[in-house]
C-alpha cells in the first residue's frame, strides 16, 4: 500500500498523533506511580522546586521590561531630535 501526499498536504503536527496520546499516557502513569510510592521524596522536594521555580518565572514572565525600558529611552531620543523615527 503506497500513500502519495501531495505537495499541499501539510506535515502532521506530533501533537495530533498517536504517537503523543502515548507519551501523555506513559507520563501520566509514571508520575501516578512516583507520586505514590516516593511521595515522601517529592513532597521533600517542593521547597527546592519553589526556589527553582522563582529565577524561571523572572526569566520568562519579565521579559517585557526591556522593550519598556528600550521605549522610554526611544521617547527621549524622539524629544531631543527632530527625526522621525
Amino acid at each position: 500500500m503506497k500513500h502519495d501526499h501531495g505537495p499541499d498536504d501539510p506535515p502532521k503536527d506530533f501533537w495530533h498523533s498517536r504517537h503523543a496520546v502515548g507519551l501523555l499516557v506513559i507520563g501520566a502513569v509514571a508520575g501516578y506511580f512516583l507520586l505514590t510510592e516516593h511521595s515522601a521524596h517529592v513532597l521533600g522536594a517542593l521547597p527546592y522546586l519553589l526556589f527553582l521555580a522563582c529565577p524561571l518565572m523572572h526569566l520568562f514572565m519579565h521579559h517585557g521590561h526591556r522593550h519598556a525600558k528600550n521605549d522610554k529611552q526611544g521617547t527621549d531620543d524622539k524629544e531631543s531630535s527632530h527625526e522621525p523615527h
